[in-house]
């Protein structure tokens, strides 16, 4: 039999405040020296919890519909572990589809640092193989 596991408490508010669009609660779930990796876009990691509030202005204003699902969790010790899909409609109509897991290191209940894996979703029918071969540069 399959055991469910609770949704890691900061995890669990972060999803909460995310689909409330309450940006005070989304804001107030991050540490104010928050540091945040984003491995596979070094370039794109920052430092700050006012970092982290200017990126959801942006994201919570431009999509009214933002949707945010858990598809796993898991908390060992003081790190959370979430794979997530993000769902809503961009300002042009489009669909926004982001897929991705997020590590997060809490400290006194809030995330003090994070390694970010979010991407958009691709579906641009490319399969495995071609996707191999562009990513290698092989002919």
């Amino acid at each position: 039999m399959a055991q469910t596991i609770p949704t890691p408490p900061l995890v669990g508010r972060i999803q909460e405040a995310i689909n409330a669009h309450d940006l005070e609660a989304l804001v107030g779930c991050f540490a104010s020296g928050y540091r945040n990796e984003t491995p596979a876009h070094p370039s794109r990691g920052f430092v700050g919890r006012e970092q982290v509030r200017a990126n959801w202005v942006q994201i919570l204003g431009a999509i009214p519909d933002l949707h945010a699902v858990i598809v796993r969790a898991y908390c060992d010790g003081d790190t959370e572990w979430a794979e997530w899909h993000w769902s809503g409609t961009r300002p042009d109509g489009g669909l926004l589809g982001m897929r991705g897991v997020t590590i997060l290191g809490v400290a006194d209940g809030r995330a003090a640092w994070a390694r970010f894996y979010m991407e958009p979703v691709d579906d641009d029918g490319v399969g495995v193989e071609a996707a191999v071969r562009d990513q290698v540069g092989a002919s």
